[in-house]
């Protein structure tokens, strides 16, 4: 009788291992549903970007694409100028000017129909996010391409909502131990470094104040919130980190804004 009482025992132990184990591969296969529908949302969002030979052989695009499609599970195929596509990255002065370098601006020109995708993808490149990682793409660590600032673009006057007042106490604070942000600061900052002054008589003032933290040396000891990438642990900043926030940002450059270009003189004529 015991040894019937110890076998019904084993026999219900191994249904119920038995049960488990269905539950278990239930639940596998349920999961490998879910995953496979995702890759089809993924394939509609997928699309085709027409890229010249010279900006492919740069390696650009191997550079920001995984970037991007790995943020976003977007898919893009690079296909040849001549090919069918969805979107075109061109030289030729026609859509939206997104970038220079090899001595050319670089358009995009996508069709008129709306494509998920691919407004995701233009969202993302014209973002700071996007824009720093064009920027930060390097050869022998040689930048090789910078926020366009094309000279054939009527350029119209930008705006800038940031708080201006804000923002002269936080160059100040955060901007004045190299720059000579103001007219108090001009005895107390880095002589081999450029004012704001000289900064805002160039042509490009705002795009580099934009992207100020990818441009050498700031992405060393600089942390923009929500922004840029924490500091390699293995390469910690070499002075105290100048910290902002996009507002931060926004505020400084309203102020700079405001600021009167140096003058420096006509340009030089060789006779």
């Amino acid at each position: 009788m015991a040894v019937w009482g110890q076998q019904f025992k084993w026999n219900a132990q191994r249904k119920y291992s038995l049960g488990a184990r269905c539950v278990a591969v239930l639940s596998v296969i349920t999961a490998v549903i879910s995953l496979t529908a995702n890759p089809a949302q993924s394939e509609s969002k997928a699309f085709v970007l027409q890229v010249p030979p010279a900006l492919r052989e740069s390696g650009l695009l191997k550079h920001i694409l995984p970037r991007f499609s790995l943020k976003t599970g977007v898919r893009i195929t690079m296909v040849a100028p001549d090919e069918t596509a969805d979107l075109a990255m061109t030289e030729t002065p026609q859509g939206l000017a997104l970038f220079e370098g090899l001595q050319k601006i670089w358009y995009l020109n996508n069709a008129e129909v709306a494509h998920p995708g691919v407004e995701r993808f233009t969202t993302w490149l014209r973002s700071e996010v996007g824009l720093r990682t064009i920027v930060n793409f390097k050869v022998d660590g040689v930048s090789l391409f910078q926020v366009a600032t094309p000279k054939d673009v009527v350029e119209q006057a930008a705006t800038f909502s940031g708080d201006a007042i804000a923002g002269a106490q936080l160059s100040k604070l955060h901007c004045s131990r190299c720059h000579a942000v103001s007219e108090a600061t001009r005895m107390t900052s880095i002589g081999s470094t450029p004012s704001f002054f000289i900064l805002r008589s160039f042509s490009d003032w705002d795009a580099r104040f934009l992207s100020f933290y990818a441009l050498n040396p700031h992405p060393a000891f600089t942390q923009v919130a929500d922004v840029t990438e924490p500091f390699d642990p293995s390469r910690p900043s070499p002075i105290v980190p100048l910290e902002l926030t996009l507002g931060d940002l926004e505020a400084i450059v309203a102020y700079v804004d405001g600021l009167p270009p140096a003058d420096l003189g006509s340009d030089l004529i060789h006779q």
